[in-house]
C-alpha cells in the first residue's frame, strides 16, 4: 500500500468535506434560502428549491456566517479490495478559501497539505489541491448566484437528487434526503478521477449542521479506495492564528 495512495485519499476530503466552509466569508444574501422548508420538497419539487431546502438543512444564514472551523477525530484507509484498515488520525481546519489538513497514520502515512488562499503545500510531490470553492457543498452558498445553474437529476430511492454546476463546468451532485433535505451524499469528478461522499450522522454545533461520520470514496484505475472519518471534536469560529495556514 503506497503512501502516494492515501495522499491522494487525503485528496478527496479536502475536495469535498472541507468545501463544506470554503464560501463561509461570502457576503451574498438569500432569504430565500434561509426560509426554505424541508416539509416543502415533493417529488415534483423543482431543483433550486432542492437546494434551497439543502442550505436551510446546513443552517441556512448561519452556516453562511461560519468564519472557521477546527475538526479533529480517527480515520480508517482501505486500499481496493481490502478489508483490513490503516487506522490514523486526522485534523482539518479551514477558514475560508484557507485549509490545513494534516493525516497520522504512521507508518504507513504522514500526510500534509495547506492552501493559504493563494497557494499550496504538500508534504507529498504530486499531490496538488483541488479549488475548493469549486465543489462540494461550499456551491449550496452560491447555486443562485450568477454563472450557477441548478439542474435535475434522477432520484435515487427516497433521495432527491440535482446538480450544481458553474460557468467554468465545474459540477457538484448532491443527493438529499426527501424528509429532512439534508445533503446525504454527493459526487465531483475532478481531473479524471471521481470523489464521492456519504454522510453517515451529523452534529448540531451553534445551529450549524456538522457531518460527524461520513465515509470518501475515490475511484482510480487501481479501483476504489474508501476512507471512514470519524470526527471527535468539532469547533466553530475560533481564534486562529496566521501560522495555521503558513507555508513551510
Amino acid at each position: 500500500m503506497k503512501i502516494r495512495v492515501f495522499g491522494s485519499v487525503a485528496l478527496a476530503v479536502l475536495c469535498s468535506f472541507t468545501s463544506v466552509l470554503a464560501q463561509a466569508e461570502s457576503n451574498s444574501k438569500s432569504s430565500a434560502a434561509s426560509g426554505a422548508s424541508a416539509s416543502a420538497i415533493t417529488p415534483t419539487t423543482p431543483p433550486i428549491d432542492l437546494a434551497r431546502a439543502a442550505l436551510a438543512s446546513l443552517g441556512g444564514e448561519k452556516f453562511k456566517s461560519v468564519k472557521n472551523m477546527v475538526l479533529r477525530g480517527s480515520v480508517d484507509l482501505y486500499a481496493p479490495n481490502s478489508t483490513q484498515s490503516i487506522p490514523g488520525a486526522f485534523v482539518i481546519a479551514t477558514a475560508g478559501d484557507k485549509v490545513r489538513i494534516e493525516i497520522d497514520a504512521r507508518p504507513a502515512i504522514s500526510f500534509k497539505q495547506i492552501f493559504d488562499g493563494q497557494q499550496s503545500y504538500s508534504s507529498l510531490p504530486g499531490v496538488t489541491l483541488p479549488p475548493l470553492s469549486k465543489f462540494g457543498i461550499a456551491v449550496l452558498s452560491k447555486f443562485d448566484q450568477p454563472g450557477y445553474t441548478v439542474t435535475a437529476l434522477p432520484d435515487k430511492k427516497k433521495q432527491r437528487a440535482f446538480r450544481i454546476s458553474d460557468a467554468e463546468g465545474n459540477s457538484t451532485d448532491f443527493y438529499i434526503d426527501s424528509t429532512t433535505g439534508r445533503v446525504m451524499s454527493f459526487l465531483v469528478p475532478y481531473n479524471g478521477q471521481t470523489f464521492g461522499t456519504e454522510y453517515k450522522k451529523f452534529k448540531d454545533v451553534e445551529g450549524v449542521l456538522v457531518p460527524a461520520t461520513f465515509t470518501m470514496r475515490m475511484e482510480m484505475q487501481q479501483g476504489a479506495f474508501f476512507a471512514d472519518y470519524t470526527v471527535k471534536d468539532m469547533k466553530l469560529n475560533q481564534n486562529l492564528g496566521d501560522d495555521v495556514f503558513a507555508i513551510p
